[in-house]
């Protein structure tokens, strides 16, 4: 077992009730579990994310924490929360990093591994 290792599980949702497309608004959720799969407790300080478009369009979003807090998960313990975006285009991609200090004072990054957000409107012809 990795002394410092969290695992990042995600489920993207597409929210018709708030999009807009003859406006190009279009609303996502995304709920998050994150689990401490190390050794040592560790607290989630601040979130990094790289939101894409399926135009190429990118926005950079950086703050403190996540829905407000900074948990500190003790190895084994998990946290959910969730939260949204909205993209000018019916599908996209989110990907970034956690920040996160270990009780014993190491500093670490998690990643985020990329998802795809999608109002499942586009579909495969064969």
């Amino acid at each position: 077992m990795a002394k410092y290792s969290f695992r990042v599980a995600v489920e993207p949702q597409f929210l018709p009730e708030q999009s807009v497309p003859r406006e190009r608004i279009y609303s996502f959720a995304y709920t998050i579990t994150i689990t401490n799969n190390g050794e040592v407790p560790a607290q989630l300080i601040s979130r990094h994310w790289i939101i894409a478009d399926a135009d190429g369009a990118t926005e950079e979003v950086k703050g403190l924490g996540v829905v407000g807090h900074q948990p500190l998960l003790k190895p084994g313990e998990a946290f959910q929360y969730t939260s949204g975006c909205r993209l000018r285009t019916p599908s996209g991609s989110m990907q970034g990093t956690y920040f996160c200090v270990a009780e014993d004072g190491t500093r670490f990054d998690v990643e985020i591994p990329a998802f795809v957000l999608d109002d499942g409107s586009r579909r495969v012809l064969h």
